[in-house]
């Protein structure tokens, strides 16, 4: 069962499990351009989802992962919300995370269908970390149950380690 703000939700999708190959993806990045798993070639990806930049567990999620890896030239931090395009390039220009990467799966949510992350009654994402090694198998994934926690950010950054 997943809740998010204290009441149950349903997942739209698959939930994926490590060994899984992960599905590709069509999403929009910051300057409205669609971007693919495969832009972001044979490194490493961490995939964190997230319901809205704009909260406070989101943007601490977003912060830690792109402050800790920033260092790992062949990491790459990808941070999928619905958040439009716009908001996501506003977020990462305030906090100082010009850099980061952002998409938005607001056009069709195929992603959050896909990777088991659509909370239907909100057509929000629900909150996941992927781990994908240079050949997009997933070798750390976490659910979380209750949207509005934390996920273990000590298992996912060790795994990308």
């Amino acid at each position: 069962m997943t809740t998010f703000i204290g009441k149950e939700v349903t997942l739209v999708g698959p939930r994926l499990q490590v060994g899984d190959k992960a599905p590709d993806f069509v999403l929009m990045d910051n300057e409205l351009n669609l971007k693919s798993l495969k832009d972001y070639g044979k490194k490493t990806k961490i995939i964190s989802v997230v319901p809205s930049i704009d909260t406070g567990i989101c943007d601490t999620q977003t912060r830690r992962f792109n402050e800790e890896l920033a260092g790992m030239e062949d990491t790459v931090v990808i941070t999928v919300s619905v958040d439009l395009p716009f908001a996501q390039k506003r977020w990462c220009g305030n906090s100082g995370l010009e850099s980061a990467v952002t998409l938005s799966d607001y056009y069709d949510h195929a992603f959050g269908k896909s990777y088991g992350l659509l909370m239907q009654e909100w057509n929000l994402l629900a909150r996941a970390v992927f781990v994908l090694n240079a050949d997009n198998e997933i070798t750390y994934v976490e659910y979380l149950d209750n949207v509005n926690e934390h996920p273990d950010y000590d298992a996912a950054l060790e795994a990308v380690k």
